[in-house]
């Protein structure tokens, strides 16, 4: 079965080939596992497409086991492209697939493609839904605030309204590309629910995502070597990701905790000296660090840099807690690895999390109420060494053979 994949990042064979970077540092890690389990089907030939700046050109490079076809960026692709099509007609041409699978609904080069190809034996699988995530962008921040907040780097290239926004006008497009297709990959109830208010005619299939092979080595959690009362983010990079809500807990958590911890993956956004500082800093950096210097919680934040997996492991199994405080979500990985790794985890009650957290409901707040965050937290502090051990649940869901033999009879029903 020959199969293409349309993602909207490199894996990392293709970006060591194409930019030396061996390891991947962002979004998309779930991808990785996929692919290696897939192949390891001898009936597959897997081929991955996906747009880059990296190219001025179309450009095909061999993997190991995998083939691989960079599209040029151009015009880029949160807006309609329509440049795109020339290359994906040439891409089907030269692979002749049976099955093209678009991973993630967020940019516009997966229309394109069925567009200029049609929606024969295409399936989109959900990631998170932008049309879904503007309405919550900015939930937690008055409005006064990003307009007082605004800084050279928001003038330059956008503020968080505009950012709000541009999340609006891609929905438009994400719209356009599930109504096309007549099937449809999820995991959550939320997911679900999301694709059928827009089509409800397309078919709905079922499959866990399968985590970095870094997860599945057996490490486990243990309160007798964690760092007592130190709290770990995934990321705080803009406002749906939550960070702003933990900071509103934390005087209600120093108040029963004074040496509460806080660290936290990715770039420092609160960083503003330098040239490279002031072109960087965005007004929702300068928001939390007003929030961290009212809080004089200065020397207890810590931003950790952009981790690897194993890097990002290490973080999760020396920390007392890991929060997944977003104002949505669709299914985080970086709370299916916590949990996987038996990490106290506290999650917000939002879109598809709480299918996450079946069996341990009382780790869930809303958003919007950081007393409760905060109440939460300290409860786990409490408890010391109990607490739900979800990493049976974590390990069904993330079962990385199971859920390509899943993926597989997605294919192949979808074929036939």
């Amino acid at each position: 079965m020959k199969i293409i994949w349309i993602t909207n990042t490199f894996l990392p064979e293709v970006s060591a080939i194409m930019t030396g970077e061996k390891e991947l540092k962002s979004s998309g890690g779930w991808m990785i596992g996929a692919a290696n389990a897939l192949i390891n089907n001898k009936n597959i030939e897997l081929t991955i497409a996906t747009v880059h700046s990296c190219v001025d050109k179309l450009t095909n490079v061999k993997g190991s086991r995998i083939s691989y076809y960079i599209i040029p960026y151009g015009k880029g692709n949160e807006k309609y492209n329509s440049e795109y099509e020339k290359y994906w007609q040439i891409i089907y041409k030269n692979v002749n697939p049976d099955i093209v699978h678009i991973h993630g609904t967020e940019f516009s080069h997966g229309l394109a493609y069925v567009n200029v190809c049609g929606s024969k034996n295409v399936v989109v699988s959900i990631q998170g839904l932008k049309s879904a995530i503007a309405p919550y962008y900015l939930f937690g921040i008055r409005y006064s605030d990003i307009i007082k907040y605004i800084t050279f780097h928001d003038i330059l290239k956008g503020s968080l309204l505009s950012e709000k926004n541009r999340f609006k006008k891609s929905g438009k497009y994400e719209f356009e590309l599930l109504k096309k297709v007549t099937h449809i990959i999820g995991r959550t109830s939320w997911d679900r629910a999301r694709t059928w208010a827009i089509n409800p005619n397309a078919d709905y299939h079922f499959c866990n995502e399968t985590l970095r092979e870094e997860f599945y080595d057996g490490s486990i959690w243990n309160y007798s070597s964690c760092n007592k009362h130190s709290i770990f983010l995934s990321q705080a990079g803009y406002p749906i990701k939550g960070f702003h809500q933990v900071l509103k807990a934390i005087p209600l958590i120093l108040r029963e905790f004074p040496d509460t911890t806080i660290r936290v993956a990715g770039e420092d956004i609160t960083r503003s000296n330098g040239i490279k500082g002031i072109l960087h800093y965005t007004g929702y950096g300068k928001y939390l660090k007003r929030l961290i210097r009212k809080y004089h919680f200065e020397e207890a934040v810590t931003f950790v840099g952009n981790l690897n997996a194993q890097q990002m492991k290490q973080e999760y199994l020396k920390a007392n807690l890991f929060i997944c405080p977003s104002s949505i979500e669709n299914s985080p990985n970086s709370l299916g690895e916590a949990q996987i790794l038996g990490v106290p985890c506290i999650a917000s009650y939002v879109g598809g999390v709480m299918d996450m957290m079946k069996g341990n409901e009382q780790n869930l707040y809303r958003f919007e109420e950081f007393e409760m965050l905060a109440y939460r937290i300290c409860e786990v502090f409490k408890s010391h060494v109990y607490q739900v051990d979800m990493r049976s649940v974590a390990n069904y869901r993330h079962d990385a053979q199971g859920n390509a033999d899943c993926l597989f009879n997605i294919y192949k029903r979808i074929a036939k």
